[in-house]
């Protein structure tokens, strides 16, 4: 029997506690600040709930080091200081965090701690790191490789078409974060929410994509000459998100309003997240696309890997949290049962190469309903044309 505690009771955390606890070799803990949060997964079996305040990183790490393994749902802003203070407790730990930081900065400790820190384990980052990884393996010389992402709400209701399944803070993100990609081997940077693009998928229909800064580890880890991320919206979404950053509506510096000093950042925040709160029942989608060009046996060759799932109505949980925790859940089985130890901070990619575990990764998570269809082609043109 594994001990599991999990580090916040949102829409993702609980879906990690659940899951968890509904396996007969874990017996698990979620803890989070909001007890209305804990009050609506209380008398799962297998499963306690903990009140605990987060942001401090001597509880987190008093809370880590009752158990075996720990696994992270919390918002980017704690992410940093949560991972170093489950290292300090000398816990294995998976996590989820779209943190700003560079969360490798603290893989000396990690190795000096002896502890095995799998982070960035969601759907993107997180599956995406893996296909990447693992389709370049699978080329002889990998040149190109392009991740689109997102979710959305099946009603596109008036006036923003989007609801956030997630922090939306971590949204807010996306559209004020410069974009880094690589272009011909160099790491460069775009602005946000730009080079849009309309691209067609089968289920989900004609979306927007445009340049985020989801590479991360990748920027590092994979020597992939042309490699960006994009995120996808239903059309008119990116013009929206425009005018509000150019207003300055997104500033985190504090202006002058009736003699009080007010970030715009917050009074938008105010406003805008409750439109965008997604609602416990409200059907939604997840789109995932990776595509890796290359060469292969001197043949111009492209491996691709698409998702798409839909919201779960029988356990009612989100298709973005659902396939954001499932990751981070399979991930902490295999550090728990030592299949995965190895010592440091470790993003998606550096384990999708190890033998046999991308095709645990995708076995398992088709046994939860979440599929990906994998496809080879020979490109008829260069990759780089």
């Amino acid at each position: 029997m594994y001990k599991a505690g999990v580090l916040g009771c949102g829409l993702i955390g609980s879906i990690m506690a659940k899951t968890l606890a509904a396996l007969p070799d874990f017996d698990v803990t979620v803890t989070d600040l909001s007890e209305s949060a804990l009050a609506s997964i209380e008398g799962t079996p297998g499963l306690s709930t903990r009140k605990t305040d987060l942001s401090d990183p001597a509880k987190v790490q008093a809370f880590a080091s009752e158990f075996d393994i720990v696994l992270g749902a919390l918002p980017s802003r704690f992410g940093l200081a949560a991972l170093e203070a489950v290292i300090r407790a000398r816990k294995p730990y998976c996590d989820i965090s779209f943190m700003p930081e560079d969360a490798t900065s603290l893989d000396p400790l990690a190795k000096e701690f002896g502890v095995t820190a799998i982070v960035d384990c969601g759907v993107s980052p997180g599956l995406s790191n893996m296909m990447v990884a693992y389709g370049a393996s699978q080329l002889d010389e990998a040149k190109k490789a392009v991740i689109y992402v997102g979710g959305l709400p099946i009603n596109r209701a008036w006036p923003y078409e989007y609801k956030a399944p997630f922090a939306p803070s971590d949204v807010i993100e996306e559209y004020t974060r410069p974009a880094r990609l690589v272009e011909n081997g160099m790491v460069i940077e775009r602005p946000a929410l730009s080079e849009p693009e309309l691209i067609d998928f089968p289920r989900a229909g004609t979306l927007e994509a445009f340049n985020t800064d989801g590479l991360r580890s990748l920027l590092g880890t994979i020597k992939i000459p042309d490699m960006r991320e994009k995120t996808l919206r239903y059309p008119g979404h990116i013009e929206l998100m425009r005018v509000l950053r150019e207003t300055g509506l997104f500033s985190k510096e504090p202006i002058e309003v009736g003699g009080a000093m007010v970030r715009p950042l917050d009074v938008t925040s105010k406003l805008l997240f409750p439109m965008w709160k997604l609602q416990p029942t409200e059907r939604e989608f997840t789109v995932l696309r990776v595509a890796v060009e290359g060469i292969k046996d001197g043949v111009n060759t492209r491996y691709s890997y698409d998702l798409y799932d839909e919201y779960d109505e029988g356990k009612s949980n989100s298709s973005m949290a659902r396939t954001t925790a499932f990751p981070n859940i399979i991930a902490a089985q295999l550090v728990a049962a030592g299949k995965i130890n190895q010592p440091g901070v470790l993003p998606p990619e550096l384990i999708a190469t190890k033998p046999g575990l991308f095709d645990h990764f995708v076995t398992e998570l088709a046994n939860t309903g979440v599929k990906i269809q994998s496809k080879i082609e020979q490109l008829a043109t260069p990759v780089n044309s």
